[in-house]
């Protein structure tokens, strides 16, 4: 069976037996920051399940076309309520709601991070090289509910002190 993937005609192959199916995506914006940066790749796998915690990519629910990565925090009537790792940005749940079952498209599994100056001569020093190489590659790793709880309720009060 085969399934379309937004509007430029991609394709994939959806494996009925059980086959490990892994693609890449590319972080842009820094919803998902300290945890992932634009620029950032994830090792994804399609299908898999999904946990409270887990980075997930899925479809945006009001612009299908278009894919985003976000953190699925719970379980709702109607699917999963999910949040970016920066307090800051809002594209996510508290903007558009419970996302639906069939929107999310996959889960992380390894974010790739691109060696510093990549394109532009890169980087030069042995230490460097050493130091991208120890932190290029890290599993996603999931985060508690009360962790983005927390987080939260630190966001709220920050912005009532900035306020006064």
């Amino acid at each position: 069976m085969r399934e379309q993937l937004g509007d430029r005609g991609q394709e994939r192959d959806r494996d009925q037996r059980g086959l490990l199916r892994i693609g890449l995506a590319e972080v842009y914006n820094p919803s998902m920051q300290p945890t992932l940066y634009p620029g950032d790749q994830l090792v994804v796998r399609y299908g898999a399940p999904v946990r409270p915690g887990d980075v997930v990519v899925l479809r945006h629910p009001f612009r299908q076309d278009l894919l985003i990565v976000k953190r699925a925090v719970e379980r709702r009537e109607g699917g999963w309520w999910v949040r970016g790792d920066n307090p800051y940005v809002e594209n996510d749940s508290r903007e558009f709601g419970v996302v639906p079952d069939e929107l999310v498209v996959a889960r992380a599994w390894v974010r790739l991070r691109p060696r510093p100056g990549a394109g532009r001569g890169g980087q030069r020093s042995v230490a460097g090289l050493v130091s991208w190489a120890v932190s290029a590659v890290r599993p996603v790793r999931s985060r508690s509910w009360r962790r983005l709880r927390s987080a939260s309720a630190d966001r709220s009060a920050s912005r009532r002190l900035r306020a006064r």
